[in-house]
């Protein structure tokens, strides 16, 4: 089982395991309780394990909007302070770290404060708590010839994976992961994907670089995707056109068909004030809409000028760019899982040593040293320590894992918040994917303990204030970690805490191209077969890209690396803020995409493997970052950005805890919210730590008072 529930031991109420997603919380009751195992059926959504108490009222450690509905699923009312008279009622608490609900037959009464969710019945009663893990894994495997008009009876089954092609396919929770694709002497599909006929046809060249910019589409619309020119989508009736300049223009469906769905899925089950609905300049039927085929309501989507949608949507959160070769094809599930806007450039640009590449810091293999404070020194090669190896072939007569003469290309810019890399070369300001990263992100079975371990290695004496960083993980009151700093490793040492099983390495020390540096030599992770058990990490040094590439290849999801020489003194700026979004629940890209508003040698940083990848769960859900935007006498302006995050997906439902915002937003969203009485903003600034930009200069809301 994935989700275990316990009694507290040392209060009254219970403590929830999930296994998959490394997530522990606890609910509190009001006496102590012995949970028996529940029929899963007793809940009106599906839950993975439950289990029965009886007790007078749950009490859940963090703001949240309480769901009700009747006995057959009517929804009744939704927020946070209200109550019902006698009846059976199924009841969803959102956001909480598995889907939670409650079912009982009760009169009752929701009430919250500024840190906890209350459900309060009438008198003791039993109580069955359903709970179901927001992971997703893909029902199987795919095998397909890798020419492209072969590949496309594979990519027209990605959205097989959809559990409703309803509007609420926009939430993520009904978007299960599609079907994984791998290559093969003739088209295979197992038992459990199954092709959901939706009337949509996605009508392309049968040509890599007009094939992959779809995938996300085919996936969303659960389209047919079929050979034929002149590139298109249709329907019963209908067509839309995909050219002139086809990337653009499928990204534009994608991200014009979704936002109509946000807006025609609160006529459904989630009947929200939507702020997006409210505010619409379109004046759309979104009742019928929301009742018609998807072909149908595809097709009056995209008749509807994108011009005249464009100023309403929200930035779309991620461009890929996978080159247009077969090599690529088992990353496109993937890809498209992510929503991602897919870009195939056939051609790149290199970005040699020397040139304007946009950048400015990529200048030359190292830092000139001239640029550099009296007392500043970059994190390059070291003084060499006594029988420091030089670099070798492994068993197999190669060089490592990384080729050191590595290709670094500069991708075209994107409009989208992220940027991810497919294929050949070392992208700047972009993630570098893998696909054996994605494949341990679905790996990620159950693990032993739910506390979070979090080592941090200084190798340099003279780093040691970045090593101060242990303090800032584990500033947390619903997730357990593990913090354990070590100081001048030896290479046996070091590669004996690569290989332990830690959620996340904090690295400081030098790397050049002999590996990292230890006390007695050099550990060059190109080279050395070695097992790695770390998950994720942050390797802060110079040029330290090929030796965190080589910690993906070799067992981890993904990191931060760095690639070309970095000072001292802003490594160490990034090296805390880093430390402080990943313990906040950030996923790496977008943990390097706040840390680059604040320092512009960010930009020497990209990250490797799964971009997604996170150590915890945030207390709300997503990834928040606050903007003050005006401070006047009694009041604020305050601009929040909140990023799609882990399972909090595109199309999660969210809100702001201040009684200035009344509407739901759904994810990617900006809410602004004018003339915040300072006590409700501290409030607010209380609940979680998070980064808050003042001027564009960053501080945190638990360092922040308002005055």
């Amino acid at each position: 089982m994935s989700i275990d529930i316990d009694p507290l031991p040392d209060a009254a109420g219970l403590t929830v395991t999930d296994h998959i997603e490394n997530t522990q919380f606890e609910l509190y009751t009001d006496r102590p309780v012995d949970p028996a195992a529940a029929p899963e059926t007793a809940h009106y959504f599906p839950v993975d394990a439950s289990v029965t108490v009886e007790t007078g009222g749950i009490e859940i450690p963090r703001v949240a909007v309480v769901e009700a509905r009747s006995g057959d699923g009517t929804l009744l009312t939704r927020g946070d302070d209200y109550a019902l008279p006698a009846g059976e009622y199924h009841v969803g608490i959102d956001p909480a770290p598995t889907k939670l609900y409650l079912s009982f037959s009760s009169p009752f009464s929701v009430s919250t404060t500024d840190r906890t969710t209350r459900i309060d019945l009438d008198a003791p009663a039993e109580v069955t708590l359903g709970f179901r893990s927001l992971h997703q894994v893909p029902a199987g495997t795919i095998e397909t010839p890798t020419d492209p008009e072969s590949l496309m009876d594979a990519v027209s089954l990605l959205g097989s994976a959809l559990q409703t092609t309803s509007p609420e396919r926009s939430f993520p929770t009904l978007r299960g992961h599609p079907p994984l694709i791998e290559p093969g002497e003739r088209l295979r599909v197992p038992d459990r994907v199954e092709p959901t006929d939706s009337g949509v046809r996605i009508v392309v060249p049968p040509e890599y670089r007009y094939l992959y910019p779809v995938v996300s589409l085919a996936y969303y619309f659960a389209a047919e995707v079929v050979p034929g020119d002149p590139p298109r989508i249709e329907g019963d009736g209908w067509t839309h056109a995909l050219e002139p300049d086809f990337e653009r223009r499928a990204a534009e469906a994608l991200r014009q068909a979704f936002h109509f769905d946000c807006l025609a899925r609160t006529e459904g089950f989630y009947p929200v004030d939507l702020h997006e609905r409210e505010t619409t300049a379109l004046d759309l039927d979104w009742g019928r809409l929301y009742d018609l085929p998807l072909a149908t309501r595809l097709g009056e989507y995209l008749a509807v000028p994108f011009e005249r949608v464009e100023p309403e949507l929200p930035q779309w959160t991620l461009t890929t760019d996978v080159r247009p070769e077969p090599e690529n094809v088992e990353l496109l599930p993937f890809v498209a899982g992510e929503l991602s806007i897919v870009r195939a450039p056939e051609t790149v640009t290199p970005a040699t040593a020397g040139a304007d590449n946009g950048l400015g810091f990529f200048r030359g293999p190292r830092t000139e040293a001239a640029a550099l404070g009296p007392d500043e020194f970059v994190r390059g090669a070291a003084e060499a320590p006594p029988a420091a190896p030089t670099r070798g072939a492994d068993a197999s007569g190669e060089r490592g894992a990384v080729a050191a003469d590595t290709e670094f290309v500069q991708p075209e810019p994107v409009d989208t918040v992220e940027h991810a890399w497919v294929g050949a070369g070392v992208p700047l300001d972009a993630n570098k994917a893998t696909l054996d990263a994605y494949h341990r992100r679905l790996e990620a079975g159950a693990v032993e303990q739910s506390r979070i371990s979090v080592l941090v290695v200084c190798n340099d004496e003279q780093m040691r204030a970045e090593g101060e960083v242990a303090d800032l993980y584990g500033l947390r009151d619903m997730v357990q970690f593990d913090i354990d700093v070590r100081h001048d490793l030896t290479r046996e040492e070091m590669r004996e805490a690569l290989a332990s099983d830690v959620d996340f390495l904090h690295y400081i020390g030098h790397v050049d191209d002999r590996g990292m540096q230890c006390t007695d030599e050099y550990l060059d992770l190109t080279n050395e077969d070695l097992a790695v058990g770390v998950s994720a990490f942050l390797l802060n040094a110079c040029q330290s890209y090929q030796q965190g590439e080589a910690l993906v290849h070799r067992g981890s999801r993904g990191g931060i690396v760095t690639l070309t020489d970095v000072a001292n003194s802003p490594a160490t700026q990034l090296g805390r803020i880093i430390a402080r979004l990943m313990n906040s629940g950030f996923n790496l890209r977008t943990a390097l995409h706040v840390a680059k508003r604040e320092l512009i040698t960010g930009h020497q940083y990209i990250v490797v493997g799964d971009g997604g990848t996170t150590i915890c769960q945030s207390r709300s859900g997503g990834a928040v970052v606050i903007n003050i935007t005006e401070c006047l006498n009694t009041s604020y302006d305050v601009s929040t950005k909140i990023y799609p995050n882990g399972p909090h997906g595109l199309g999660t439902l969210t809100t702001l805890n201040l009684d200035s915002v009344t509407s739901d937003y759904y994810v990617p969203a900006d809410i602004n919210a004018r003339d915040v009485l300072r006590d409700d903003f501290q409030n607010f600034l209380e609940l979680e730590t998070l980064p808050v930009f003042i001027d564009d200069e960053l501080t945190w809301t638990d360092s922040l008072r308002l005055s």
